[in-house]
């Protein structure tokens, strides 16, 4: 509770001579009427809390792994400096280890009638929504040795969307893509290619892009070129159950699903492609379609980073139906699961017809990289264990992707380091087939 002037003064008084009264031959009578005086003095003269006016600003969204700035604003309304420190309170997800105690806690002097500034850094170390906690200030008196304390609720909110780390593969990318729209009349005719250009033959070209009718208009030989076709709708399909919770290395595998999925998402639009996305587990958790070019990327990372992994068996029929619905014409369905024999089996390949019938599919997963190493391991009993284990794991995985390959999918099994770029030349091999 706030002292009045009067009060202080009074208390300050009454400390001073219950201090002198006592036995001042041993000096502790004046020692301690002096800190008490001390006390109350600092006690009166230290600014309020309460009536502090504080505001926030900054950034509401970060790559994971990255920092942010979060200002806080101070205002002292009162004829009493405010001398002190603050303590910004997060989450503790939203700061590196060990680095929450010195990055939230701010020294603050803000004059009387005047506003002061602090920026907190935070640097979260997972995807998602990083609220702010209360903000505590403690102001001191003008000899440090008491002051007053409360707290405010101010809230923030900062989003960790994906890191989107296999960006670095996309030059490369869309340098074959731009050969790609550059070949001539080597692409093969069919479905997944429309006609560009005319220009004259050259020797080594396929006689059957020869245009007869142009050729007897400019008394030359002309061929017609032909170019990957645009607009082709793309889904991506992220299974967001059980399998994608794993963890390969330091992550799930579902980030390194969504890492892929970005990659594709980005070279598919410079493409001239649409893209849309679906995630789903026993029922749907995202879904973005729709989106022009320029809005794909910010779509897509701002739902991907709510996004984790469900604890439970994937509802294959519904994952499949809802796709059905998100593409009712043909489209290319990116499908980023697992490769375990059993919810292949009896979940998703008895319902892989239905997507084939209409759709191009490919299939992607994210192999653990310590089978190989598992698998390599000799010398004791243990390390033999360990690699028949392995191996058999591998073997398996092989067998479920050769069962699915029958059914015409092209199905990746990659390292997460891996499948991003691998997801993404067959995207470019499908277009340059003509199959897309």
């Amino acid at each position: 509770m706030a002292l009045t002037g009067r009060t202080a003064l009074l208390a300050a008084l009454g400390a001073l001579l219950v201090g002198l009264l006592l036995p001042s031959w041993t000096g502790i009578g004046l020692v301690t009427g002096t800190v008490l005086l001390g006390v109350l003095v600092d006690l009166v003269l230290a600014a309020p809390v309460r009536t502090l006016r504080l505001g926030r600003g900054g950034d509401t969204t970060v790559r994971l792994g990255e920092p942010a700035s979060v200002e806080l604003t101070v205002t002292n309304p009162s004829r009493r400096p405010l001398r002190g420190r603050v303590r910004d309170a997060w989450a503790p997800s939203a700061w590196r280890p060990g680095t929450d105690h010195a990055a939230s806690r701010h020294s603050l002097h803000v004059p009387a009638g005047e506003r002061r500034r602090a920026v907190t850094l935070l640097t979260p170390t997972r995807r998602g929504d990083h609220h702010a906690h209360k903000v505590t200030v403690r102001s001191l008196g003008p000899l440090g040795l008491a002051g007053r304390q409360g707290s405010h609720l101010l809230p923030w909110t900062v989003r960790a969307l994906p890191p989107f780390t296999s960006r670095k593969h996309l030059p490369s990318r869309l340098a074959r893509l731009r050969e790609l729209d550059g070949r001539t009349s080597l692409l093969t005719r069919g479905q997944g290619t429309e006609f560009d250009s005319l220009r004259e033959y050259l020797p080594g070209d396929d006689v059957r892009s020869i245009d007869w009718r142009a050729s007897a208009r400019r008394n030359t030989v002309a061929v017609r070129t032909w170019r990957p076709e645009r607009d082709r709708h793309i889904l991506i399909v992220l299974d967001t159950g059980r399998t994608s919770a794993g963890r390969v290395g330091d992550a799930p595998r579902l980030d390194a699903a969504l890492d892929a999925a970005l990659l594709l998402a980005a070279l598919a639009t410079r493409a001239g492609d649409r893209v849309d996305l679906l995630a789903h587990d026993t029922r749907k958790r995202v879904s973005v379609a729709g989106s022009s070019p320029g809005e794909i990327l910010p779509a897509f990372t701002n739902a991907m980073a709510l996004l984790e992994p469900a604890l439970h068996e994937t509802n294959m029929r519904s994952l499949v139906s809802t796709s059905l619905t998100m593409a009712p014409h043909r489209s290319l369905v990116v499908l980023l699961t697992g490769l375990d024999a059993a919810p292949v089996e009896d979940g998703l390949r008895p319902l892989l017809p239905l997507l084939t019938k209409r759709h191009e599919v490919v299939i992607a997963s994210v192999a653990d990289p310590q089978l190989d190493v598992l698998a390599a391991g000799r010398g004791t009993l243990d390390a033999v264990y360990g690699a028949a284990a392995a191996e058999q794991t591998r073997a398996d995985r092989r067998a479920t992707a050769d069962r699915l390959g029958r059914h015409g999918v092209t199905v990746l099994d990659a390292p997460p380091t891996q499948i991003a770029p691998a997801l993404a030349d067959a995207y470019l091999a499908l277009k340059a087939a003509g199959r897309l």
